[in-house]
């Protein structure tokens, strides 16, 4: 009797296994955290490259790519970000044309790119008025951003690609209604992600958590940390995996010791990092910082090119042992005219064209694709 009862028991505990776990999406892309290194599906990145022989293995060279999802819900400022072909916005074209763009980064030798739910600003830097909260006042999830943000996501895991998703922007903070709705907008981005089985994400909490534009105290360098802690504590119902977390901060600055102690992995921005020679001090700099251990050192924003010289950010981060960042925006003399159907500058300014096209997105991919040998 007490073996029937065993055996039904064992077939219930079966049919429930099978049940949790074939309810998830089945996904092909897994990023991993090695030591100092990164892994997609347990091979290590850039395996076999070296530069100047100087092994690159283990790095994600990526790009800001943050307004992937971008929408604005102020009709005072909506028009604009109007495509000049159309005289119009529309948040589903912009999503749609990243999508077909991704597949040619990737051949380029880009493993991975940076959005932000919140996005990020539309004219390069500063807010003035435009709406893109990416959730409800009460941290609940924007349906029509998240169902974008699905077909990203899903795209990337296709192909190969990694995504540092971010979470929250300053300027955009503020239409949370509070430090709850915060943690809630955390809770719930997180069990989305779990619910859809995602595993090529890394989660970047906050654009730039030293920035004095965020309104609520726990996105700011002494807090932020609770955040962290908090994606790092959920797992996976049925897995147990759960997501690599860290913050970044601002260009040109070291990242404190609550966070460096926290975080997974180590977010740098090399805007305002005119001399190759700072990038190289900036990992070795971090490096030193108390609580630090061995991870990965990334860059994920930097507005410096120069990639036709043998010295550059790039070049400098990548000896250095760091992922580097692409950050691109359309600068003043390469605004939209009128009537003009091309907007090929930038990769951050609204409307986005997000094809490999103004001279500097070629040098940049050009030269990516020569160093990691795509």
């Amino acid at each position: 009797m007490k073996k029937k009862y065993y055996t039904n028991l064992l077939f219930v505990i079966l049919i429930v296994f099978v049940g949790l776990t074939s309810s998830f999406p089945q996904r092909k892309t897994v990023v991993a955290i090695r030591g100092e290194k990164f892994f997609i599906n347990n091979e290590i990145t850039l395996k076999g490259i070296s530069l100047d022989g100087i092994s690159l293995e283990g790095l994600l060279p990526n790009s800001r790519m943050v307004q992937g999802i971008f929408d604005d819900l102020n009709p005072e400022t909506r028009a604009l970000w109007k495509y000049p072909d159309t005289g119009e916005w529309n948040a589903d074209r912009n999503t749609d044309e990243f999508i077909a763009a991704m597949p040619d980064w990737y051949q380029h030798g880009l493993r991975a790119f940076t959005i932000n739910i919140q996005g990020g600003s539309p004219t390069g830097y500063g807010n003035k008025g435009w709406i893109n909260p990416g959730f409800y006042e009460n941290g609940k999830l924007r349906e029509n951003y998240f169902a974008r943000l699905e077909k990203i996501l899903n795209r990337a895991d296709e192909i190969g690609m990694v995504v540092i998703l971010g979470l929250f922007y300053f300027g955009q903070d503020e239409h949370l209604q509070n430090e709850q709705a915060v943690c809630v907008a955390v809770n719930n981005t997180i069990d989305w992600l779990f619910e859809k089985n995602y595993r090529n994400i890394l989660i970047e909490i906050n654009n730039e958590c030293n920035s004095s534009s965020y309104d609520h105290e726990i996105l700011k360098p002494e807090r932020v940390v609770e955040l962290i802690d908090l994606v790092k504590n959920k797992k996976h119902p049925s897995s147990g995996y759960r997501f690599y977390v860290s913050t970044s901060f601002t260009g040109n600055q070291i990242p404190t010791s609550k966070v460096v102690t926290s975080a997974d992995f180590i977010l740098l921005h090399g805007n305002g990092v005119n001399d190759p020679k700072r990038i190289t001090e900036m990992v070795k700099l971090t490096k030193e910082v108390k609580g630090f251990h061995s991870m990965p050192i990334l860059f994920n924003e930097d507005d410096h090119f120069d990639f036709d010289k043998p010295v550059n950010n790039m070049v400098n981060a990548f000896k250095a042992g760091a992922s580097w960042g692409y950050f691109d925006f359309r600068k003043r003399g390469e605004t939209l005219k009128p009537g003009d159907p091309t907007f090929s500058e930038g990769y951050q300014s609204v409307p986005v064209d997000w094809g490999i096209n103004s001279q500097k997105k070629k040098e940049f991919f050009e030269l990516l694709k020569r160093i990691t040998k795509n």
